[in-house]
């Protein structure tokens, strides 16, 4: 029997366990460790700020999935791993012993230049950016005129930006939102024709797009010229760095602090531990950060980690070199990038809506009230 630990329930861990669930393999044993039994989808974290769905449509219950699995479901964050002994320690004091072990724990968000003391910051990877966000609307309530910046250039930005904007009008007509995304403006990853919707979609919701890079004052930011933008909330999307707890892991890691994987996602030091999602990162840079990726990579990892256990030969993952991206526009329609092309409209957003809706439903829940048991380790 061998002992296979996953840590996180990110989008590729969550394909492993389905595909367990449909193979019941005899021969190993499985336990899921996250620090929540909800994990959330973010494809449908804007439509959730934006209030097009209620909470309990966007989360996938670990727990439910874990025991279709047969697996065991530790509701516990990782919080060091001990490569060369073989185990994982976790916050409450559990330590975990594995003979192969799967890390798919996201990334933290990379905002140090805007944390100064008593700046009002979310950053859009806090593990409690439901509950935080749910803070803010009460604040919003009471507070008129008011104001939310948020910073970052990337798909996630610009989402962000569009979400809290629909979300808060709903609260209150009188709110202000601004786009802080640096002299390549939004979406310059993308190619110019995304840049265009994109800056459309932003003058058109009323959104003040700041072409500049800022730090947080305890306010709101300021601008290398000294002004000053306030803000009673900071959302930021600023990008992302690895959780600092890996560099004590004896993991081989890259540059930037990631799990160094090949192309089949294990380590290139320790054979036994497999990586997926935001913490990882191949030398050829041929995969990008993002869930479609992690999504397409799931049955890849599925087969590595039992082929592992049972001395089989293992799969290289090989990402495509384009993907279809689609950004919730919150007002009814979306934007689709595929390369360099790009286009908008109602179209898009059904599409969008139709993908993360099927996503969603492929994994078993229960109602939130019912709990199932989890074995003690």
């Amino acid at each position: 029997m061998k002992r296979i630990v996953l840590v996180g329930g990110g989008h590729a861990h969550l394909l492993v366990l389905r595909q367990i669930a449909r193979c019941k393999p005899p021969d190993v044993e499985v336990t899921l460790l996250s620090p929540s039994r909800w994990q959330y989808y973010s494809g449908m974290l804007p439509g959730w700020i934006a209030g097009t769905y209620r909470r309990e449509e966007c989360r996938i219950d670990l727990q439910a999935l874990s025991a279709s699995a047969n697996a065991c479901f530790l509701e516990d964050g990782a919080c060091e791993i001990h490569a060369e002994d073989r185990t994982v320690g976790t916050t409450t004091g559990r330590l975990l012993q594995y003979d192969f072990l799967s890390l798919d724990i996201g990334s933290e968000t990379a905002c140090d230049s805007l944390q100064p003391l008593g700046a009002p910051l979310l950053p859009v990877k806090s593990p409690d950016f439901h509950h935080r966000w749910e803070e803010f609307i009460k604040l919003c309530r009471m507070t008129p005129a008011f104001s939310a910046a948020v910073v970052g250039a990337g798909a996630a930005g610009v989402e962000l930006a569009l979400a809290v904007h629909t979300g808060l009008l709903k609260v209150r007509p009188d709110v202000r939102v601004t786009l802080i995304c640096g002299p390549d403006g939004p979406l310059d990853q993308l190619g110019a024709s995304a840049q265009s919707i994109a800056a459309k979609f932003l003058r058109h919701a009323g959104i003040e797009i700041v072409y500049q890079r800022v730090v947080g004052t305890a306010e709101g930011v300021r601008m290398p010229d000294g002004r000053s933008i306030a803000a009673h909330c900071v959302l930021a999307a600023t990008g992302a760095r690895a959780p600092a707890w890996l560099g004590h892991s004896r993991l081989g890691l890259d540059v930037d602090g990631f799990v160094a994987v090949d192309d089949c996602h294990r380590s290139r030091t320790h054979p036994n531990v497999f990586a997926a999602g935001d913490v990882c990162s191949r030398d050829s840079g041929a995969i990008q950060k993002s869930g479609v990726q992690s999504v397409r990579l799931g049955p890849v990892l599925a087969h590595n980690l039992l082929a592992a256990a049972q001395g089989t030969p293992l799969r290289a993952y090989k990402p495509r070199r384009r993907s279809l991206y689609l950004l919730s526009g919150a007002n009814g329609s979306a934007i689709a990038c595929w390369g360099t092309w790009c286009s908008s409209g109602r179209w898009a957003w059904r599409l969008k809506d139709q993908i993360d809706r099927r996503f969603i439903r492929q994994f078993p829940r229960l109602p939130d009230t019912i709990a199932i048991p989890s074995a003690s380790i």
